[in-house]
C-alpha cells in the first residue's frame, strides 16, 4: 500500500513539473512574440502535437491558459503568476550555479530540473544570497 502512495505522489510531481514547463515555455515565447501558438510550444519543447494538445487541455481546465479566437495562447493571471515564478527560479538558479563554476549549458539544464522541486524557503535564501553577492 505504501508503494502505491509513493507512485501516485511521484506521478503528481511529474505532472506538476510538466505543466510548469509548458507555462514557462509559453511565458518565454510570449516575451519574443505575443502570438504564441501550440505549434510554437511543441517546436520549442520538442513535443508532438498530441502531447501539446493534451497538456494544454489540462492547463485550460486548471484556468492557467486560455486560447484566443485567433488560436494564440494566453496565460491567465493565475498561469502568468506561476510561469513568472518558475522563470525567476530558472534564472536565479542558473546564475547561482554559474557563479560556482558550472558552465552555462549545464547550469541551465540543472536549474530546469531543480526549479520544480526546491522549496520556497530554500529558493528565497539562494535568491537573497545571490543578491547580496551582486552588491
Amino acid at each position: 500500500m505504501l508503494t502505491l502512495i509513493i507512485i501516485i505522489n511521484k506521478g503528481d510531481e511529474l505532472m506538476q513539473e510538466s505543466g510548469e514547463m509548458y507555462l514557462e515555455t509559453i511565458y518565454v515565447l510570449s516575451k519574443k512574440n505575443p502570438n504564441v501558438r501550440a505549434i510554437d510550444v511543441g517546436n520549442h519543447m520538442g513535443f508532438s502535437k498530441p502531447s501539446v494538445s493534451r497538456a494544454l487541455g489540462i492547463l485550460k481546465e486548471e484556468d492557467l491558459v486560455k486560447v484566443e479566437a485567433d488560436g494564440s495562447l494566453k496565460l491567465t493571471r493565475k498561469g502568468s503568476a506561476k510561469a513568472k515564478k518558475i522563470y525567476e527560479r530558472h534564472v536565479v538558479l542558473t546564475e547561482m550555479l554559474m557563479s560556482i563554476g558550472v558552465d552555462e549549458k549545464t547550469a541551465s539544464e540543472d536549474a530546469c530540473r531543480i526549479e520544480h522541486y526546491i522549496s520556497d524557503k530554500t529558493f528565497n535564501a539562494i535568491k537573497a544570497h545571490q543578491a547580496e553577492h551582486k552588491k
